[in-house]
């Protein structure tokens, strides 16, 4: 398992477009989806995250029983 540098990136760029695209709803008046939106990101960011500590697991699983 390798680091890479563009999870970062690709975290990164999904937080800055959720962020524009909130003050752009909350601009509108539409909190609920501005709420919303803000939620689907996290859960996008969570799912990455949840995936990478699957890999960094099974590598150590692959590790510790040699």
């Amino acid at each position: 398992m390798t680091f890479d540098v563009e999870i970062l990136f690709k975290i990164a760029a999904i937080g800055i477009a959720i962020a524009i695209l909130n003050q752009i709803l909350i601009k509108a008046g539409r909190e609920e989806q501005a709420m919303l939106t803000t939620l689907a990101g996290v859960i996008i960011v969570l799912a990455i995250i949840i995936n990478m500590l699957s890999e960094f697991f099974d590598t150590i699983r692959v590790f510790l029983t040699f």
